[in-house]
């Protein structure tokens, strides 16, 4: 279990009490087993999307009063700083079976808005930190499951040097050196188009929606939006930001649709 999640359910608990509701009643409202709402409040079960927006009209506060991002954040921040110092090694490398999909969605990004003035590297970074962290929000899987660092501009995929790297030696794609408004970019430029029969229907679909919505902003626009999803908020500075955080998102990033109506018993 992780320290926010235990704080989260400490917090339920104390609200839930706060309105004198029992575990009964309250776990009636959710729609779950009392001893399931027991687990949430001891930090032994995450709570879900759907939960936790019923959760907030049963108690009345907003999603973003009850996850208490910020102040949660400087809760949290110094177990999470020893609890990476401890780790012997982070994963600085995509699982094999994924090397290759990285590259396509890579080449299928720069295909579809590569051209575009705004796009350097900085946007791409953040273009693939929404896929991975959407699509795992939406079906629980992986897409690519690179590794991102929680670094000042937004989360960067510690992974994209070496691939980037090994596609230039391969000549798939070209590395051009620009200014946008005056600013240093650093620009990719597909050299072959994607195989598109390596990635599933319900990829290219996620892909497409986060191109659709985000890739006309800027490098600026982009990491200022990054900054306020949940898994980038509760993560220290140079962090790895943990996948498993997707699913306490706020209302404007989730990716799944909660249109089931709280009971009014």
């Amino acid at each position: 279990m992780s320290n926010f999640q235990v704080s989260l359910g400490k917090r339920i608990k104390k609200l839930r009490k706060g309105t004198g509701m029992n575990q009964q009643k309250l776990a009636e409202y959710l729609g779950i087993g009392r001893a399931t709402l027991s687990q949430i409040e001891n930090g032994e079960r995450k709570i879900t999307a759907l939960e936790l927006v019923k959760l907030s009209k049963i108690l009345d506060v907003s999603t973003d009063v009850l996850l208490e991002l910020r102040k949660e954040t400087e809760i949290i921040i110094g177990k999470e700083r020893k609890r990476i110092k401890e780790r012997n090694e982070i994963r600085i490398s995509v699982p094999q079976r994924n090397l290759e999909k990285f590259k396509e969605v890579l080449l299928y990004i720069l295909s579809k808005v590569g051209s575009k003035p705004n796009i350097g590297e900085t946007v791409i970074y953040k273009l693939l930190y929404f896929i991975d962290f959407d699509y795992y929000e939406k079906y629980e899987e992986q897409l690519i499951g690179a590794t991102y660092k929680k670094n000042h501009y937004g989360p960067t995929p510690i992974e994209f040097k070496k691939i980037v790297s090994e596609m230039l030696k391969e000549k798939d794609i070209a590395k051009v050196k620009n200014k946008y408004f005056s600013y240093p970019q650093t620009k990719y430029l597909p050299l072959k188009t994607p195989d598109l029969s390596k990635l599933k229907a319900t990829e290219t679909e996620i892909i497409d929606d986060v191109l659709n919505r985000l890739s006309d902003m800027s490098a600026a626009q982009i990491s200022e939006y990054s900054h306020n999803d949940v898994p980038w908020l509760i993560t220290e500075e140079q962090g790895i930001i943990e996948y498993e955080s997707v699913f306490y998102r706020t209302k404007t990033y989730l990716m799944r649709e909660y249109s089931e109506s709280v009971s009014e018993d």
